[in-house]
């Protein structure tokens, strides 16, 4: 069967992939799975959220589901809504994450908030291209209401899990970039209300990112770097569209890469409890060093938010993440969340007493490099199998993609979930052995493509 969610929900190019009447259609899919029942909706602020957010709503209230419109909010915002409110079948959000402007998409929750497991989306896929929708009667169409208290529900819950005075007292200065994405309207008032000293760039919700492309990648977030040591602050934060992930600067200016964040809270959480932290297998090898060192177990997975948040639900991990910058914690949600991340790091710097860049010197050195090779969708897996034959003498690991270890250092090719690409990510001890790995890798790629 023909498959409709990729690796994080159903994206595509608004007016070409992502239409109106996919969205309806993907709506009354979502609704028939769930039978009926109350359903939370929200949006990113891309230009086309209104249309597509008022389409699945058409979608879910045909199939008689009452839909909740939270508005626009992080993605998880509208998770932790549908965590704590234990009525809702789930809920449905309007975003393309990090993905360039002109893209939107449609992520399915379940009634914990996280994205839906694959056989779930298997099941609502069977329902759209079977077109065995459920139809209401006109006595049973579903009814759409407001809900403004999102926001306030969220950074209550944020608050609750950090260490709020040990924040306060440090009196940080903290540079936001929420890249006019939907962190916009939580990520200055979480900083306010843990007594920082805010100051904001792209921080007016703009669906047409007109500050900076969405991913918060070292090439996009240069104003933020410059800021942070033009005001003197102790660092810098910058979110993709939906504010699901954080990436950090430290107070030199330097971009901090998200393995290295996720290694530095992932020994913090681990000093507090110990247990076994998640993680696919993209990610870097300073998180391995790390949590060995800390006494703590570590599980690699397929790359992927929802495989991470399933495994470590399954598995009862304490910590896990991703180095893009999305990291997930348990006790708070199950899903990547950028706000809770932010509150994370300030709690860390506050009760270390050192500047971040000191922090991060002291973890273990390494480099990863990351580049892509386009690929199209259609030759995705003829590649793969041309992959492993060219690679077939070496030591290779096939959880997701090709993983190909060398004695110093390894890279990884994966296709997107969300685009015509294959990734390559390669680690070494430096940066030269790094970007000769990454090149290897793309070389591979081509040549796998070409036979």
């Amino acid at each position: 069967m023909t498959r409709l969610f990729g690796t994080n929900g159903i994206r595509g190019v608004v007016g070409r992939d992502m239409t109106a009447e996919l969205a309806v259609r993907v709506g009354r899919a979502i609704g028939t799975h769930f039978g009926g029942g109350t359903v939370a909706l929200a949006r990113d602020p891309r230009l086309s959220g209104p249309m597509l957010c008022r389409a699945v709503a058409a979608g879910l209230m045909s199939s008689g589901v009452e839909v909740i419109d939270l508005g626009m909010v992080p993605t998880p915002c509208a998770q932790y809504y549908v965590h704590m409110h234990a009525g809702l079948k789930g809920g449905v959000v309007i975003t393309a994450s990090h993905n360039p402007r002109e893209f939107n998409g449609i992520k399915a929750l379940d009634a914990q908030g996280m994205e839906m497991a694959r056989e779930e989306e298997e099941a609502i896929e069977a329902v759209y291209f079977e077109d065995r929708y459920r139809t209401a009667e006109w006595s049973e169409v579903g009814d759409l209401r407001s809900d403004t208290g999102a926001i306030d529900l969220y950074l209550r819950g944020i608050l609750s899990r950090v260490d709020v005075e040990a924040i306060r007292k440090r009196r940080l200065t903290v540079v936001a970039d929420p890249a006019n994405g939907a962190g916009c309207v939580t990520t200055p008032y979480l900083l306010r209300a843990l007594g920082c000293r805010v100051l904001t760039i792209n921080g007016q919700p703009d669906g047409a990112f007109p500050g900076r492309l969405p991913e918060p990648t070292a090439e996009h977030i240069g104003d933020l770097m410059r800021m942070v040591v033009e005001a003197k602050a102790d660092l810098g934060v910058a979110h993709d569209g939906d504010a699901d992930r954080a990436i950090f600067v430290d107070e030199t200016g330097a971009f901090l890469y998200g393995d290295r964040s996720l290694a530095l809270l992932a020994r913090a959480e681990l000093a507090a409890r110990g247990g076994l932290v998640v993680t696919p297998v993209s990610t870097s090898s300073v998180l391995e060093d790390v949590v060995r060192e800390a006494g703590g177990h570590l599980m690699r997975t397929r790359v992927g938010s929802p495989i991470v948040a399933r495994t470590m639900l399954a598995q009862g991990a304490v910590f896990g993440g991703e180095e893009n910058g999305g990291i997930l914690f348990p006790a708070h949600q199950f899903c990547r969340d950028g706000g809770m991340t932010l509150a994370k790091m300030l709690e860390l710097v506050a009760r270390e007493g050192r500047p971040l860049s000191e922090l991060v010197a002291a973890l273990p050195q390494y480099s990863l490099q990351k580049v892509a090779v386009e690929v199209p969708v259609d030759r995705r897996e003829a590649t793969l199998a041309a992959l492993l034959g060219l690679v077939r003498d070496r030591e290779v690991d096939t959880t997701d993609g090709v993983k190909i270890h060398a004695p110093d250092g390894w890279f990884l090719v994966r296709p997107s979930g969300t685009e015509p690409l294959f990734r390559i990510y390669a680690e070494a001890r430096s940066p030269e052995r790094a970007k000769a790995l990454a090149s290897e890798g793309a070389e591979l790629v081509r040549r796998a493509v070409r036979s």
